[in-house]
């Protein structure tokens, strides 16, 4: 488990990352190097778990922005799911949900 002050990262099983805290200026390089490792053994699918994220600004956009290029540029797929109601208003508001989720703006979240 990588942690830092206010972010954690835990691998799950079939590629999923769970990760929880804050993802703001101070945290993105964590999960920057995180997401870099992953993706480039990733042969599968690799898929951002936000449930825990209780922040996000757009440092941490920017990294899940650049996470995607490169599953992009490896013929994989890189997607966020389970985008709490900032997460999610913060990715709708950029234009970035249906990008990174894989959704149609407006999809509804149980998630709050």
């Amino acid at each position: 488990m990588e942690m830092t002050s206010r972010l954690t990262v835990e691998p799950q099983a079939n590629g999923v990352l769970a990760i929880a805290g804050e993802l703001s200026l101070a945290e993105a390089p964590t999960l920057e190097h995180q997401l870099q490792e992953v993706l480039d053994a990733a042969t599968a699918d690799v898929v951002l778990d936000l449930g825990g994220i209780e922040f996000i600004d757009s440092t941490g956009l920017g990294v899940l922005v650049r996470a995607h290029q490169r599953a992009s540029e490896r013929g994989i797929s890189f997607r966020v799911c389970n985008a709490r109601t900032q997460a999610r208003r913060l990715l709708s508001l950029t234009g970035l949900e249906g990008l990174l989720t894989g959704e149609e703006s407006g999809t509804p979240d149980s998630r709050t």
